[in-house]
């Protein structure tokens, strides 16, 4: 299993929960959640067979208006 952790600029619940929806039809397998109470308004993303495209999901939350960077582990 593998873990990937983002920093966005997702700020609102609601749109942080059509952000996840999007994500876990999109990415099969993919478990994500976020920490908008973090100041970086955390992405975590696991992925239990594989690993997580951090490229790609950086481009898909492009797609819907948002920045992502993945945080040095």
């Amino acid at each position: 299993m593998t873990v990937e952790v983002f920093k966005t600029n997702v700020s609102k619940r609601k749109y942080a929960n059509i952000l996840l929806l999007e994500i876990h039809r999109t990415f099969e397998g993919y478990k994500a959640n976020f920490d908008l109470e973090d100041c970086d308004n955390i992405l975590r993303v696991q992925c239990a067979d594989g690993h997580v495209k951090a490229s790609a999901l950086i481009v898909f939350l492009k797609d819907f208006g948002y920045h992502a960077e993945v945080l040095p582990g």
